[in-house]
């Protein structure tokens, strides 16, 4: 979930049921040759080795989705994908890093409101941004309403006894059962598939939801075991943890909050959340082929393309 700029600001569902019976076979193909049963790459192989972070000062969770292990001992080659937070507070040294990236473009999950509030990408020159709107239920509205009340009693009602956590889990559920979300998604899996391809960035405000969501789905899809995916989506509370804590300190400080931690489920990443998504995906498309060719509209080619250039 986008958390507002300082001072404002369970278990993952097995690949197996995710998969539909029709579609197991042909996704698994691409996905996991030559079989899921006995994969020649490490699954016990620590995900941070993997993950490597892009040192920045205006923005704490830009890295490359490369160096995962594949089931059949290839990995995600660096230097392809990038995912981040918002790129709105870059310093000049910040930008000339991003830069050095390569990027022919940089796609922005962000909704206007996200935008105007935090303002837009600062990028190198001859970067293409371009925005994609991933809608996030209305929650963004909500969580400034909430603190910008400064009103303790009216923020316990709205985020406190669960209910942040709740409002996470439905945002969740969107990335499913939104039509527009699922075309936004599904544009950026197919373009990151073109052959020939400038280095891509794409980011949300916090990195770690829209950004997660797609992350893990993009890793899955390159053969990536299930629980290197998910360590990848999960890592955003390691990254994002310093910061998070001095936006609620910030609050605290500011007398806009006398609990900022109610804010705290709305600034992690969970595997409840990303559980919802699963569950919904299997709900909705009985598995995670279906989702991904007839929800997202990646055909049997463009799988076979986003592997071929970006797993080496």
């Amino acid at each position: 979930m986008p958390l507002p700029r300082h001072p404002l600001p369970g278990r993952a569902l097995s690949r197996r049921a995710l998969l539909s019976t029709a579609g197991a076979a042909g996704l698994l193909a691409l996905a996991a040759p030559p079989a899921l049963a006995r994969p020649r790459s490490r699954p016990g192989t620590p995900t941070a080795n993997a993950i490597r972070l892009i040192p920045l000062q205006g923005a704490v969770n830009v890295r490359d989705l490369g160096g995962h292990g594949t089931y059949d001992g290839r990995r995600v080659r660096y230097g392809l994908v990038h995912r981040g937070d918002h790129l709105g507070k870059l310093t000049d040294a910040d930008v000339a890093v991003l830069g050095g990236l390569g990027l022919g473009r940089v796609i922005d999950f962000r909704i206007p409101l996200e935008v105007r509030y935090d303002g837009a990408d600062r990028l190198p020159s001859g970067v293409l941004g371009v925005s994609r709107p991933v809608t996030d239920n209305g929650l963004y509205g909500q969580l400034l309403a909430a603190i910008g009340s400064r009103d303790p009693v009216r923020q316990e009602q709205m985020l406190g006894g669960g209910r942040a956590a709740a409002f996470m889990t439905e945002v969740y559920r969107t990335f499913v059962t939104s039509a527009a979300n699922r075309e936004q998604l599904g544009t950026t899996l197919r373009e990151l598939a073109a052959p020939g391809a400038a280095p891509v960035l794409y980011h949300c405000t916090s990195g770690k939801d829209r950004t997660g969501w797609e992350s893990w789905l993009l890793l899955t899809l390159l053969g990536v075991p299930e629980r290197a995916a998910t360590d990848d989506y999960l890592a955003s509370n390691t990254f994002r943890a310093a910061y998070d804590a001095r936006v609620r300190e910030g609050l605290k400080q500011s007398g806009m909050m006398q609990d900022p931690d109610l804010i705290v489920p709305l600034q992690e990443v969970r595997q409840e959340y990303l559980d919802t998504a699963l569950a919904e995906v299997r709900a909705g498309y009985g598995g995670l082929f279906r989702y991904v060719t007839e929800g997202l509209g990646l055909d049997l080619r463009t799988l076979a393309a986003l592997r071929e250039r970006l797993v080496g």
